[in-house]
């Protein structure tokens, strides 16, 4: 079994926080340094060392860059300074911006010297990045051709966070949300709004959930976000979990954040018994036949209802009726509403959301001398419990000539002997 991966991206993220929070996890800093010196491209150092962030320890990791590639993307005063946009470009000439393509960046990585699956991982960020700017710019993916995708340290901290994912055996990464700020921010384009468009275009194509914050700028870069994207699996936590690990990742850029990456590797913890939400709907019906009921009963179970079930009442004058009580899932909720409205003559549903505790259960299939039967196994604390459902039940018991009671508890036995067996 792989690793569960937890990203906290409480303070945004970007390639490098992505790349110095594994490292702390664990990640092998000699493998990853082998294959950053196998890229073929020039103008890079990288640079691993500890530094304070709120007064924690934790792991940065930095792509220093050479004048000739500098893109200020950690200068504060550039990036939201009141400056001409150009200052920069002005104060050093020799600063040149590359323009690689899609086709060029996957050329570099079949060149790169890393495994498969970190190779493949790396490919997948740049194709969702790559896919991004090319709908914010209005392009074909692979006409692409600007510095947001080709330059230096972009390509650097996809590849090592690629390799570092690989290195864990990271099989899970579980992301609930990404934290952004607001406001506006510097590029080589111009000055634009913030979360920036290709982050945008990636939550929305990907389906990350931004938790956008008052905070004055950029916490989830392009690389981040394509990154995230990439790699998570799930955005829900477990309900229980243990702690294996923790690794925190320093980012450059100030805000009223700590810009802290925090990356835990998780073990789930079996469960007997899990916890969930389900909905229960209600309505009192007085003028409605038996005959319509029992459609009703029917439609919703065809329908997926959890439970349907009528209990007799009094309503006012004292006429006599029916309080139908229907559970299903959130997500069926209008479905089992629209076939109540649609079939009695309810003119009102009350809704009633439930929290409850659920056995863990599984349907196994099990042979019999009468043939094929279902049992439900359910695990509690004491051990497991074996029910045979009803339908196989019935079915075998009208087809042997046997009594419902004695075919129930031979298909009970037989379950349990089956069991055993395997243990």
């Amino acid at each position: 079994m792989g690793n569960v991966l937890y990203l906290e991206c409480s303070s945004g993220i970007s390639g490098d926080m992505t790349v110095a929070a594994l490292l702390d996890l664990g990640a092998d800093e000699t493998v990853l340094k082998r294959t950053l010196s196998s890229l073929p491209i020039e103008g890079f150092q990288a640079k691993i060392t500890r530094v304070k962030k709120s007064g924690l320890d934790v792991c940065d990791f930095d792509v220093i860059l050479d004048k000739t590639h500098e893109n200020h993307d950690h200068d504060m005063e550039y990036l939201h300074g009141e400056n001409d946009v150009h200052m920069k470009e002005h104060a050093n000439p020799s600063i040149r911006h590359e323009h690689r393509g899609l086709s060029e960046i996957m050329q570099i990585l079949k060149e790169t010297e890393m495994t498969e699956g970190a190779r493949k991982i790396a490919a997948a960020v740049f194709e969702i990045l790559a896919e991004a700017e090319a709908n914010v710019h209005g392009v074909e993916k692979e006409h692409v051709h600007f510095h947001e995708v080709g330059a230096v340290d972009s390509i650097v901290d996809i590849t090592a966070a690629a390799v570092c994912i690989d290195n864990l055996d990271i099989e899970e990464v579980i992301i609930p949300d990404l934290t952004e700020g607001q406001g506006t921010i510097r590029c080589q384009h111009g000055i634009i709004p913030v979360p920036v468009p290709a982050v945008v275009q990636i939550a929305q194509m990907y389906g990350l959930t931004l938790n956008v914050t008052p905070t004055q700028g950029e916490l989830v870069t392009p690389t981040g976000a394509a990154i995230a994207a990439a790699i998570r699996t799930s955005e829900k936590l477990p309900k229980q979990f243990k702690i294996k690990k923790i690794g925190m990742g320093a980012g450059k850029r100030t805000y009223d954040r700590p810009g802290i990456l925090r990356a835990m590797l998780l073990e789930r913890q079996e469960m007997t018994a899990e916890q969930d939400e389900i909905l229960k709907l209600e309505t009192n019906i007085d003028d409605c036949t038996g005959e319509a009921l029992g459609y009703v009963m029917e439609r919703l179970f065809a329908e997926g209802a959890r439970d349907v079930s009528y209990m007799p009442l009094y309503m006012k004058k004292n006429r006599p009726a029916y309080q139908l009580n229907v559970i299903c899932a959130e997500e069926d909720v209008r479905k089992m509403e629209r076939i109540i409205f649609e079939n009695t003559t309810t003119i009102g549903i009350r809704r009633i959301k439930m929290e409850r505790t659920i056995l863990q259960r599984e349907i196994r299939s099990i042979s019999t001398p009468y043939g094929e039967a279902n049992v439900k196994i359910c695990q509690k604390e004491s051990g497991q419990m074996i029910y045979p459902e009803y339908e196989s039940t019935a079915q075998l018991s009208r087809k042997s000539g046997k009594p419902y009671p004695e075919i129930y508890q031979m298909i009970a036995e037989q379950a349990k002997k089956e069991q055993e067996r395997q243990g």
